[in-house]
């Protein structure tokens, strides 16, 4: 029996040597593209406690409304607050209850066609802020047409 060369040979290996440089590539591609969208908070607030409380699902039709006293360092929440001293924030912005509408339908008009149905406020609020300015943040998403509000609490332990 006659052996030929190719017969003898063995089977290459894979060569992995640029297997790195394709990680890199994609996570870098995903770390370019990835929106992290994180509020700097301007007020402090304690949130109040309750019982029966649900997780939110859906996190991308929800818009924050933080409600509290300004943070000492803010510029500006000095004009925005109550007579109590209450701030209205939302995203990074210290907001009088006027521009609350606005804001909101802006945002809206931001969101995906198959979200704006669902779009929804989480209302975090300070347990002693006072019911008017509630119920004003409330008045004015009726305008921007939002019927979904979610008042934000702890578990009461």
């Amino acid at each position: 029996m006659i052996w030929d060369k190719r017969m003898l040979r063995d089977v290459p290996q894979l060569n992995t040597a640029s297997l790195p440089d394709l990680i890199f590539t994609v996570l870098f591609f995903f770390m370019v593209v990835t929106h992290m969208r994180q509020t700097t908070l301007r007020v402090e607030f304690k949130m109040p406690q309750g019982t029966e409380l649900a997780r939110l699902t859906k996190k991308t039709a929800v818009s924050y409304i933080y409600v509290g006293k300004p943070q000492k360092q803010v510029a500006g929440a000095k004009e925005e607050a109550t007579a109590e001293g209450y701030c209205v924030q939302i995203n990074d912005r210290i907001v009088s209850t006027n521009e609350v509408a606005n804001l909101i339908a802006a945002e809206r008009k931001r969101m995906s066609d198959e979200d704006r149905p669902r779009q929804m406020v989480s209302l975090q609020a300070d347990c002693n802020a006072p019911m008017w300015l509630i119920t004003d943040i409330k008045q004015a998403l009726r305008k921007a047409n939002v019927r979904r509000i979610n008042y934000s609490a702890d578990e009461k332990k």
